[in-house]
């Protein structure tokens, strides 16, 4: 018993740690955010900001068009989440529920994808998307996102479709159901957490991402908010500290946001149509 709750303690301290860890850079973006400069220059920094102040917000706006920006990035992460999402469910399906040699040929396509790095790939996609006229395009911006994301989508609703019971599939289709039948009324509510997970994943990682976006987007107003937050850096790399952290954490709420938003619906509901009614 007592070596029982000792690791449970364990566990709880290590958790914990790891919540501070990510954590605390959020927060000191915060505090940087509406410390004014006289704080930000201070030899002896707080945490919390002594005289508070919604200057840096204000300077961020006039200095760089956030709003522009940020509807791009908007555009850009909920349309890849679509598609990577209307995309990867029938193959995922296919993948978990038919193990034939073109499965298992698609699942280590899944796995070895992932260890491309980003440089070895863009001058293919710069060449593809040069030839389909969509260089300097959020059309063309999602398009590589889906091809991005879609490999760990696979990946992450196979797993799903694996979790759900063969059986109530065959329970299904000895009253009568048909196969779309069955795929929409019993296998279907049982992957929605998988397929919200999956959309949170599409979104957040498009959300995120830079490389990409400052390869391919040459016009000021089509740039997505993560580029333009390199335009708070000056030429000899001296960064306007205030502004930059006050936009870095506009970027980061809408994904957080999202998640706080629909992260119900991925533990919750994991036994909708489970039932026969």
């Amino acid at each position: 018993m007592r070596t029982r709750t000792g690791a449970r303690i364990g566990q709880y301290a290590a958790l914990l740690a790891y919540l501070l860890f990510l954590a605390l850079p959020f927060l000191w973006l915060l505090s940087t955010a509406f410390k004014p400069p006289r704080e930000l220059v201070s030899l002896h920094p707080t945490w919390i900001p002594e005289d508070p102040t919604l200057a840096n917000f204000r300077q961020a706006f006039d200095e760089q068009p956030l709003l522009r920006a940020a509807l791009n990035s908007l555009l850009a992460a909920a349309g890849a989440a679509v598609v990577v999402v209307l995309i990867a469910t029938p193959m995922a399906y296919v993948m978990a529920r038919h193990r034939t040699r073109l499965a298992r040929a698609a699942t280590g396509w899944v796995v070895v994808s992932q260890a491309f790095p980003f440089v070895l790939v863009i001058i293919p996609l710069f060449l593809v998307l040069k030839n389909l006229r969509l260089i300097n395009s959020l059309p063309g911006l999602v398009l590589v996102y889906v091809v991005w994301a879609l490999p760990f989508a696979l990946w992450m609703l196979a797993g799903y479709v694996r979790a759900v019971p063969t059986e109530l599939e065959e329970a299904a289709a000895v009253d009568g159901a048909g196969r779309l039948r069955t795929l929409v009324s019993v296998t279907g509510p049982l992957l929605a957490p998988g397929i919200v997970a999956t959309a949170l994943f599409a979104f957040i990682t498009a959300w995120n991402e830079f490389f990409f976006a400052l390869v391919l987007l040459k016009s000021p107003e089509k740039q997505t908010l993560p580029v333009i937050l390199t335009h708070f850096i000056g030429a000899e790399g001296v960064a306007d500290l205030g502004p930059l952290a006050a936009a870095a954490f506009l970027a980061t709420l809408p994904s957080l946001v999202v998640f706080a938003v629909i992260q119900r619906r991925i533990t919750g509901g994991m036994l909708t149509g489970a039932v026969k009614s």
